[in-house]
C-alpha cells in the first residue's frame, strides 16, 4: 500500500512537470509574439524570457529529485 501512494505521489510530481514545461513555453511564444506585434518595451519581453527560465529550471530541478529518488528505491 506504501509503495502505491509513492508512486502516485511520484506520478503526479511528473504530471506537475510536464504541465509546467509545456505552459512554461506556450506562455513564453505567446509573448514573444505579442511583444513583437504590439511593439512592447524589450525589458517587458526580458521579463517573459526570464520567467520562462526560471520555470525550465524549477522543472529541471524537480525531474533530477525524481530521478534520484527512483535510482535510491531501485526501481
Amino acid at each position: 500500500m506504501q509503495r502505491d501512494t509513492g508512486q502516485q505521489q511520484q506520478a503526479g510530481e511528473m504530471r506537475m512537470v510536464a504541465l509546467v514545461i509545456a505552459l512554461a513555453a506556450v506562455a513564453w511564444i505567446a509573448v514573444q509574439w505579442l511583444g513583437a506585434r504590439g511593439g512592447w518595451n524589450p525589458r517587458y519581453v526580458l521579463l517573459a524570457d526570464l520567467a520562462a527560465g526560471a520555470a525550465f529550471i524549477w522543472a529541471l530541478v524537480v525531474t533530477m529529485r525524481i530521478w534520484r529518488r527512483q535510482r535510491r528505491a531501485g526501481q
